[in-house]
């Protein structure tokens, strides 16, 4: 459908308006969602929770102020006082278990409400820079009953595995090849790395901690410039999201809130085309519409005639969009990073745009009021400040990261001069 000219903006309008209907309405198709924002743990005017802050900030703050320079002291200290994510990344179950009730106790005593993440599914990461996990299904399994008895009937927010529907060992998507993500032991499959236990463990956690009375869950649904909104949403069915609260975008990574905001109500509408029979796309996530436009399917269309075009066509499914949506906000101030050309001859080809990205800045602050339907919150899930991983991009591993000359901290570390870039250059500014 063409949108130029007098004939396309009328067309636009009315798309626009079908669909502004067509994501406003949230009645009960979706048997098992927790659709209703009465009992929304993110309920607009709910108080996020601020955790204590890495001790890394607290002296980099002291550093600051003893150097006299007050003003970025001030920038550090109101980026830490900000509500934040809780991460909880190993452990045994009792030692899970004590820490979230701890959490959560200390939340409910400043009558906030905490999010907590929970990372430790088997082969995280893929063994990368975030690399652990537990070492088998029953092991996470004991785990996140840890983490359940642990939060009890508090109210919580879990972010649950993050990247672990965008990376899933030796999956095989709907379109191209199979992921690159294979572990071996002694030339073999690794034990349990494959997609049936990954949605297994995921499953058996969206039941888990869905079933407490004041948590609700969300699963990973990658970022605007990764999965498909088609791969997503399959991703997310399998994984459970029928029986949780909804997804997550953009978690650890810098894409614009106007992209993520847009990349969300697709998921959520191609979930509810796909798992409802009155609808063209039911069973086939494969047929929905997405980012990757055509012609050439190039990455990533979210222009306002493109927009337009695809809202129309989910709100021909003739169903509502009902899965919610968080979106981490931590970085995203200044959008995603455009890496330099890789230079030539160089040991690899991948300029890692993840990875500590330079001049990024702090995005919208964490609230549950964002006015838009069916995205509950802006979160900072992802720790401003805390570093990446120690990113080598297209030099050997263990080099020093070649855009910024240095070696970066470890994953989790705090990095003072990525954390003096976001608070300079957020957006908007505070």
């Amino acid at each position: 459908m063409s949108l130029r000219g007098p004939a396309g903006r009328a067309a636009l309008v009315a798309a626009i308006a079908v669909a502004t209907a067509l994501f406003a309405v949230t009645p009960p198709v979706l048997a098992g969602l927790r659709m209703s924002t009465t009992d929304a743990v993110l309920e607009p005017g709910a108080r996020l929770y601020t955790p204590k802050p890495n001790q890394g900030a607290v002296q980099q703050i002291a550093k600051l102020t003893a150097a006299g320079n007050r003003a970025d002291a001030d920038r550090v200290a109101a980026m830490i006082e900000a509500p934040q994510a809780v991460w909880f990344t190993g452990g045994t179950p009792h030692q899970v278990e004590s820490s979230a009730r701890a959490t959560v106790n200390r939340a409910a005593g400043k009558r906030s409400v905490p999010v907590l993440v929970a990372y430790n599914v088997p082969y995280r990461d893929c063994s990368q820079f975030s690399a652990g996990g537990a070492t088998s299904t029953a092991a996470y399994k004991a785990w996140i009953d840890g983490l359940a008895d642990g939060i009890g009937a508090d109210r919580a927010v879990v972010i649950l595995e993050p990247d672990g529907l965008g990376i899933i060992p030796y999956y095989q998507p709907l379109f191209g090849p199979m992921e690159w993500c294979q572990p071996t032991v002694d030339g073999a499959p690794a034990p349990e790395a494959d997609p049936a236990h990954r949605f297994e463990q995921l499953n058996y956690a969206v039941d888990r901690l869905g079933a407490l009375p004041n948590t609700d869950v969300y699963l990973d649904g990658t970022h605007a410039r990764w999965l498909g909104v088609g791969e997503a949403a399959d991703r997310l069915i399998k994984a459970g999201v029928l029986n949780a609260r909804g997804f997550y975008g953009n978690v650890s990574n810098y894409q614009s809130t106007h992209d993520s905001a847009i990349y969300g109500r697709w998921v959520s509408a191609c979930i509810a085309g796909a798992t409802n029979p009155a609808s063209w796309a039911f069973g086939q996530p494969g047929w929905c519409p997405g980012q990757y436009a055509p012609p050439d399917f190039s990455c990533c269309n979210y222009s306002d005639d493109y927009v337009a075009s695809v809202d129309a066509t989910f709100a021909s499914m003739g169903v509502p969009a009902t899965a919610h949506f968080v979106i981490d906000t931590s970085r995203n101030g200044q959008g995603r990073w455009v890496p330099p050309a890789i230079p030539p001859g160089s040991f690899g080809s991948d300029p890692q745009d993840w990875c500590n990205p330079p001049d990024r800045g702090l995005g919208l602050r964490p609230t549950a009021d964002t006015g838009v339907p069916l995205l509950d919150a802006y979160l900072w899930i992802k720790i401003p400040g805390e570093s990446d991983g120690q990113c080598n991009r297209w030099d050997p591993p263990g080099s020093a990261d070649p855009v910024r000359g240095m070696m970066d901290p470890p994953a989790g570390a705090w990095f003072p001069e990525m954390a003096l870039e976001l608070v300079h250059n957020a957006n908007p500014p505070g």
